[in-house]
């Protein structure tokens, strides 16, 4: 909820003069371990590749950019074809300002009946439903964050909610839902002429397989996407999505002209040209992740299995934890699960900080 005033000559909406706006804490730190961020910058030869491509198409910066994106959808739809074996053609690509853009896009474009999401699970999800007026129902999960499909089952049949939201890995809990359980999903969203929107932002350091192979079986699967986690790409902002292509045809209508910058456009297919050397951090990372969770299983802190960049363990008073590791020089995320802190992976040094930071604040264990 929000602490704000507003002003009596400010016709602000009803149903958002309550809300605080999103973003993690932003304060100095010498581990920024709360966003889960790359912590690797991107390659030299990929900083050389960007600029190249940049410095040939800032001749042009005069003109509006492919309002289509239509070479970015194209390299993108290949990139997801060759690591899942897929055959989805540009039409079943659109890019957007990060993966939020996308999902604002769909609930402009669909969500004029309810919405359904597992929480705990990406904050952005129900904060966007409010904001473009849709009616949010969250839906519980297990006690170990797993989803309960036969619950899910049954509140989409209830509900009968245009667009159900899973995302797989999970944030803040970095657990997955199989193909199989999210094919029963599909099934169970057709039936209620709903859409199953599958966020992916964290897949590349999984080792499950994409939802976009089920596209083919399921016209309402929604895939959703992003270069900022696997590829080091943050600062770039770019989301996409993979759907059939009246999908997309939707997405037309409610984005906004020139959208997506020519820089953008430019930066994203220098790195999808050059993405060995941008995930070839992903395996350091996966490694670097399950070798953190011993370290805190050895420290007494339970640890969620995860398929992402993020491992969330367990703590007693997180709140004083989080500010003990702070005052220590370390950011990490509460993300207000009672017990429960996450902390993003980090380079080694940073691993070590942390872990270091925190055996401190647990007393010297």
């Amino acid at each position: 909820m929000s602490s704000h005033t507003w002003p009596s000559w400010l016709p602000l909406r009803a149903d958002l003069a309550e809300l605080s706006a999103y973003g993690a804490p932003q304060v100095p730190s010498l581990a920024q371990l709360n966003t889960n961020e790359n912590p690797y910058a991107p390659s030299a030869e990929l900083v050389d590749a960007i600029t190249a491509r940049i410095s040939v198409v800032a001749k042009t910066l005069n003109r509006y950019p492919d309002r289509d994106a239509m070479e970015l959808r194209s390299a993108l739809a290949k990139f997801l074809n060759n690591i899942s074996g897929t055959s989805l053609g540009l039409n079943q690509i659109w890019a957007a300002n990060g993966s939020n853009e996308i999902i604002q896009s769909l609930f402009l474009a669909c969500g004029s009946r309810a919405a359904l999401g597992f929480t705990p699970s990406y904050s952005m999800h129900p904060l966007i439903a409010r904001v473009t007026a849709t009616q949010w129902h969250a839906g519980s999960r297990n006690l170990d964050f797993t989803i309960d499909v036969d619950g899910a089952l049954a509140q989409i049949a209830q509900i009968q909610p245009g667009l159900t939201f899973v995302t797989t890995p999970n944030n803040p809990t970095g657990t997955s839902i199989s193909l199989q359980d999210l094919d029963l999903l599909a099934h169970a969203c057709a039936k209620v002429s709903g859409l199953l929107v599958v966020d992916e932002a964290y897949a590349e350091f999984s080792n499950d397989p994409s939802a976009v192979t089920l596209l083919d079986n399921h016209p309402n699967i929604v895939v959703i996407r992003t270069m900022s986690k696997a590829f080091a790409f943050a600062g770039v902002r770019l989301g996409y999505l993979a759907a059939r292509e009246e999908l997309v045809d939707a997405m037309l209508l409610v984005r906004l002209p020139y959208h997506l910058s020519t820089l953008t456009q430019a930066a994203a297919i220098a790195a999808l040209e050059f993405q060995a050397q941008s995930l070839a951090t992903v395996q350091v990372l996966r490694q670097s992740r399950d070798s953190l969770a011993l370290k805190l299983e050895d420290l007494g802190c339970s640890v969620i299995p995860s398929s992402a960049n993020f491992l969330l363990f367990s703590v007693e008073n997180p709140q004083s934890v989080w500010r003990s590791l702070l005052d220590q020089g370390v950011l990490i995320r509460d993300v207000g699960l009672s017990g429960y802190l996450r902390v993003s992976i980090g380079n080694e040094a940073e691993n070590e900080q942390f872990i270091s930071a925190l055996r401190q604040s647990l007393g010297g264990k």
